[in-house]
């Protein structure tokens, strides 16, 4: 970590169990959570958003769980401008040794119309009742006018100064539908600076969507303009385009400060190993071209940088791979390799796994590498995040046989487990793929449509593992499941089954009352 202090360091709240997890698709059980929760802790993360207690019982139990095991980051609830919300948050972060409450009520005439039908008088009300309560549980409040960039900006300067006068500590300026530009975002965060007389009594904070690719460059201009907290999240998962991304932010400050005299107490480090877990948990993969955390980030092919690199790594490298917790591979795996040196790799790669869940990964990898000449790191990655991160799977695969060719029918023998027990069906389908969802559906009995299958080779060549998602659709419940095999049929398989199984994690989720309305 860089040894910069006071004015210089941003807080980094991590909102990737809220607003990532309200991605169409992205619902995690509580141990996931909770596995991204401490993951985030060890990194450093100022603040974690851990859920909206008010929104199901799910979110209640993660908060306040989270709130039970995190000691040295803030944990924080998010609520609406009601007393109702706002109990429930206090009753979630009860356990926890740094508890924050995050209100929010929309400001923009937009919202204020046609979202809430309430008329400006009556939102700045609501502003200093919501934070005045909070304020009766903890010392430490946060307040959102929700849709900021799109809010008259006397009236913002207005709910801003009364819900610091209320209490707030800090105040959120969100883009929430990604509308602004950089200029025009630092600009507000100036003119907030400027107009509003006890702003100097609150952290300002940005929490930045990526509608139009701008979150990052959104919140850095808010940084530059005075802000010292920035909302984000792994990877930048997050609702319609996603929010801004921690490891890009983390990695601009900390290779651009010449430019950028600011920095983060994130052990970049860690910042690999966070975003494969949150890839993992929410069945979103990393786009090859991320930045920071994609595939091909550190990967050079043409001819032209390849020899520039051989010469000198920084004439097409502006970061060392080690700088994110990437490195270089120096345990070459295969069929005749050991259970340490195999602990060993997973280690290097950033895993750190029980007995138990290695000794599963390793049957599995030598399962492998009798059926491949090279293992890979991305092969063992595959089948880490294939195996061990589906442990609370109410479903699995037993065993799959499928006849196939152009001669049909094609057909299907699958057994399932599904809650211990074995359950066998054969079914056919218009292909082999279509013949193996047919069983799944017929022992499973579900209603779920399927809206997406997609199939990439983890690794090159004919005999690479194939990772397999699928994305499928309950009654306005979207998910994405994933599965990792040589045998694409096999991955097919695990990767539908997964989308099931957080299904049925997805309809626990439902909201008391109705839907929660998104949150900044």
């Amino acid at each position: 970590m860089s040894p910069v202090s006071g004015d210089h360091i941003v807080r980094i709240f991590d909102t990737t169990l809220r607003d990532g997890e309200q991605s169409p698709g992205a619902s995690m059980n509580l141990e996931e959570k909770i596995q991204i929760a401490e993951m985030l802790e060890s990194m450093g993360v100022d603040i974690i958003e851990a859920g909206f207690p008010i929104a199901s019982n799910g979110d209640f139990e993660a908060v306040h769980e989270i709130s039970k095991i995190v000691t040295d980051s803030i944990v924080c609830g998010l609520a609406r401008a009601s007393a109702k919300d706002i109990d429930r948050a206090a009753e979630a972060l009860k356990p926890a040794a740094r508890p924050r409450i995050h209100t929010f009520i929309s400001t923009s005439p937009v919202h204020m119309k046609h979202k809430l039908q309430l008329e400006p008088e009556q939102v700045l009300d609501a502003v200093v009742f919501s934070v005045s309560h909070a304020r009766k549980y903890c010392d430490d409040v946060e307040w959102s006018p929700e849709d900021a960039t799109r809010t008259d900006h006397d009236f913002l300067c207005r709910t801003v100064e009364a819900a610091i006068k209320a209490g707030a500590s800090t105040v959120n300026i969100p883009d929430t539908v990604g509308y602004t530009v950089p200029d025009e975002f630092g600009n507000l965060i100036r003119m907030l600076k400027e107009r509003v007389p006890n702003i100097h009594k609150a952290v300002i904070s940005t929490h930045c969507h990526n509608d139009l690719g701008l979150a990052v460059a959104n919140s850095i201009a808010g940084v530059v303009a005075g802000a010292r907290q920035i909302e984000c999240t792994i990877n930048g998962l997050g609702e319609r385009a996603g929010n801004a991304a921690m490891e890009e932010l983390v990695m601009v400050f900390r290779t651009r400060g010449d430019a950028l005299p600011f920095d983060t107490r994130i052990d970049s480090t860690k910042i690999t190993k966070a975003s494969k877990l949150v890839a993992t948990i929410t069945g979103f993969p990393v786009q090859y071209n991320k930045a920071i955390v994609g595939k091909n980030a550190f990967a050079h092919e043409a001819g032209i940088h390849q020899d520039g690199m051989l010469k000198h790594n920084q004439t097409y490298e502006i970061m060392t791979p080690a700088s994110v917790g990437l490195r270089e591979s120096s345990l070459v795996m295969g069929k005749h390799s050991g259970r340490h040196a195999f602990r060993e790799k997973l280690k290097e790669l950033g895993y750190e796994l029980g007995d138990n869940a290695i000794q599963d990964v390793f049957k599995r990898f030598k399962d492998v590498a009798d059926k491949k000449k090279e293992i890979f790191d991305e092969d063992i990655i595959a089948l880490v995040d294939d195996q061990v991160f589906r442990a609370y799977d109410r479903i699995r695969v037993a065993s799959l046989r499928v006849v196939a060719g152009t001669e049909g029918p094609q057909e299907a023998d699958l057994t399932l487990e599904v809650d211990g027990q074995m359950q066998r069906h054969k079914a056919t389908g218009d292909g082999p793929v279509d013949a193996v969802f047919n069983a799944i559906k017929a022992i499973c009995g579900h209603h779920a449509h399927l809206k997406l299958f997609q199939v990439n080779a983890v690794t090159q060549g004919t005999d690479a593992q194939a990772e397999v998602s699928v994305r499928l659709e309950e009654d306005g419940r979207s998910v994405v499941g994933l599965g990792a095999d040589t045998d694409t049929l096999v991955a097919s398989a695990r990767a539908y089954v997964n989308a099931l199984n957080k299904l049925a994690v997805k309809r626990q989720k439902t909201a008391p009352g109705g839907s929660i309305e998104a949150a900044p």
